[in-house]
C-alpha cells in the first residue's frame, strides 16, 4: 500500500492546474509573461517537494523545501497580479479555488519547514 503525501499530492494538482491556467492564458488572452512566470514557479513546487522526499539528509530536505515554500510564494504573487491586471477574474470560482489551494500550499510548506528546522536543532 502506497502512503499518502499530503503534500506531494496538493503540489502536484497545483502544477497540473498552472498548466491548464497557462494553456487557457496563452492561447484565449495571448498573455505570455506573467503566465509564464507562473507557470515556472508553480510547477517548481511540487518538483522541489518530490526532490526533498529523496534529500541526502536532514538539511538537504529542509533546503529543498523552503526553495518548494518560496515558490509557492511567488506563484500566489503571480496569481495576484493577475487578478489585478485583469486577466483573472478573482470572483470567478476557479480563481478563488487556484487561490485557496495557493494558501493552503503556502501554509503546509511554511509548517513543514519550521518543524522540520525545529526537528533538526
Amino acid at each position: 500500500m502506497v502512503k499518502e503525501n499530503a503534500v506531494m499530492n496538493k503540489s502536484h494538482e497545483f502544477a497540473v492546474r498552472v498548466i491548464k491556467l497557462y494553456k487557457h492564458l496563452s492561447t484565449q488572452h495571448k498573455e505570455y509573461v506573467l503566465s509564464k512566470q507562473l507557470l515556472r514557479s508553480g510547477t517548481s513546487i511540487g518538483a522541489n517537494v518530490n526532490e526533498a522526499q529523496a534529500g541526502h539528509s536532514k538539511a538537504d530536505f529542509i533546503a529543498k523545501m523552503v526553495i518548494a515554500s518560496k515558490e509557492a510564494r511567488e506563484s500566489k504573487y503571480w496569481i495576484d497580479l493577475l487578478c489585478s491586471t485583469g486577466y483573472l477574474d478573482p470572483n470567478e470560482n476557479y480563481v478563488k479555488s487556484l487561490q485557496n489551494d495557493i494558501e493552503e500550499l503556502v501554509k503546509l510548506l511554511t509548517s513543514i519547514v519550521k518543524s522540520a528546522q525545529g526537528n533538526n536543532q
